[in-house]
């Protein structure tokens, strides 16, 4: 006799084949069938509006209907793993990295890792804010200490000008030609307001978090923003991510 884990692997196989299960049964065996593509439909509905929910500047971008097929094309080969849909889908930019009808626009990959990293950012631990005074203590120190960064501090490096795409297709605006655009990298992170807040940064300032990230001193990381970036002056960040209430003092982080 079949076990109900033999039952719920199949039911999930269908669910991807429209293969009706072994152990589905009704009066009518064409019943049985057209029930089932009743469910499996809303599955899918289900999964391509949870998806569109966590990415709908993408969803923008390639237009509602291409969306949906691509959703589906996901889903059936990265089937959630918890029922909390809000959890699901951060590979989704890798995927839009290999999908063949994307193959001509590789910045979505890119925009879709900022739509993830804002999700971070939103749901990021609650931490609090260095003071002034502790950051002129370090600052006096010649920068020979750590400066940690908020929890929803993130970086996304890119080789096109991803930030002013998400923000052109964002409601109300009007997305423009992005030929002329440099690359930008991305700067996330959720301020003093709990809005999260996303910026475009250049090189020095990217490799510099990125080093802080990797808890890295704060003279180290100065060194490094300025291999990636000659002349680099790490000021103007450091007052951003200050007035951003993103610089926290160690171990003042709370769930």
């Amino acid at each position: 006799m079949r076990g109900h884990p033999d039952l719920q692997a199949d039911f999930a196989a269908g669910l991807v084949s429209g293969v009706v299960p072994d152990g589905v049964t009704a009066h009518r065996p064409d019943e049985a069938q057209r029930r089932f593509n009743v469910y499996r439909n809303n599955v899918g509905h289900s999964l391509t509006q949870a998806l569109a929910t966590k990415f709908p500047v993408i969803a923008r971008l390639v237009g509602d209907a291409f969306f949906a097929q691509m959703a589906r094309v996901f889903a059936d080969t990265h089937r959630p793993k918890t029922p909390v849909l809000m959890l699901w889908g951060d590979a989704f930019p890798d995927f839009l990295a290999t999908f063949p009808p994307l193959a001509d626009f590789p910045y979505m990959a890119d925009v879709a890792r900022v739509e993830v990293a804002r999700g971070v950012a939103y749901h990021a631990a609650d931490a609090a804010p260095m003071t002034g005074s502790a950051l002129q203590a370090l600052a006096a120190a010649g920068g020979d200490g750590a400066l940690v960064l908020h929890p929803s501090a993130q970086v996304v490096v890119s080789d096109h000008p991803i930030v002013t795409l998400w923000q052109t297709h964002q409601p109300g605006q009007s997305p423009g030609s992005i030929a002329d655009k440099a690359p930008e990298c991305a700067l996330i992170l959720r301020d003093r307001e709990l809005d999260v807040v996303v910026r475009a940064i250049g090189r020095g300032d990217t490799a510099m978090i990125t080093a802080l990230l990797a808890q890295a001193t704060l003279i180290d990381a100065a060194k490094r923003a300025a291999v990636a970036e000659p002349g680099h002056d790490p000021a103007p960040l450091l007052a951003l991510l200050f007035q951003a209430g993103a610089l926290i003092t160690p171990d003042h982080v709370s769930e």
